[in-house]
């Protein structure tokens, strides 16, 4: 590997359909790997990647149909094979080991791939993803239906609004890639982290991984409950950080200590 630190944006052709990466940082350090969450796309990690690119191999993906990336084909979200599909995109890329940081829903894909692949990952991030479906407190969606469409910034603007802490305005960026999104598409994936984790809690299937663990929660998180971060106390060793003043989205709105606690664990 070369020691270029350019930007370098690509599509991979995989079997199921095609998938976009992003990389960043020197080709030859340590690889961070960023999953994003449900309804938002790798751009959810711009204020983030210049904190961590200096030091690594950062590369972040648009998870199928999100984004840049076509959608599966035969139109299969489930976590699993969530986790194959970035595991065949990692030998692609030639990456042999990699921290694997995922934000919300990413967090289930990131533990998927920990699951398939624990040859690929030597540690995990955890940011406000939900240990179970019974620390969900988010209410119901407020999305204008399919008829409605298109809808103002506003009303999209409602419907992110509790992925951030109560006052905090939500981002232009976020209501733009909101707007072309494939609701069915998003619509799907929230349906497979829900059977992903009614078929296992997030820690009973990290305890017997024995990776590395950072689980990082906003004190403010209106999607799911706070105090749930406790729950990841079953894995033997986990480091477990809230912030205060912070919603669901610590990597918007408190980059600076998310990268810190990053870094901390590679």
């Amino acid at each position: 590997m070369t020691s270029s630190t350019s930007t370098e944006d690509s599509f991979l052709r995989l079997e199921h359909g095609d998938l976009y990466v992003g990389q960043d940082g020197p080709r030859d350090a340590p690889v961070l790997l960023l999953i994003h969450g449900s309804a938002t796309s790798s751009r959810s990690w711009d204020a983030l990647v210049p904190l961590l690119c200096t030091s690594h191999r950062v590369i972040r993906i648009d998870l199928p149909g999100h984004g840049r990336s076509a959608e599966p084909v035969g139109h299969d979200y489930g976590i699993p094979e969530q986790g194959r599909r970035i595991g065949a995109a990692l030998d692609r890329l030639g990456v042999e080991h990699a921290t694997v940081v995922g934000h919300s829903s990413g967090g289930y894909a990131a533990t998927a791939l920990a699951e398939r692949r624990p040859d690929l990952v030597t540690a995990l991030v955890l940011i406000s993803t939900g240990p179970g479906m019974d620390a969900f407190i988010a209410p119901p969606s407020t999305a204008t239906a399919p008829t409605q469409w298109p809808p103002s910034d506003e009303q999209l603007r409602m419907f992110a609004s509790t992925g951030f802490r109560e006052g905090h305005e939500v981002p232009q960026e976020f209501v733009d890639e909101l707007r072309v999104m494939n609701q069915d598409a998003v619509a799907a994936a929230m349906q497979a982290s829900i059977a992903y984790l009614n078929r296992q809690t997030l820690p009973s299937r990290l305890a017997p991984l024995g990776k590395p663990l950072q689980v990082i929660f906003g004190e403010q998180d209106r999607r799911w409950r706070p105090a749930s971060a406790a729950d990841y106390r079953a894995v033997p060793g986990a480091k477990i950080d809230l912030l205060p003043d912070t919603g669901h989205t610590p990597i918007v709105e408190e980059p600076l200590r998310t990268a810190a606690l990053i870094l901390a664990v590679t």
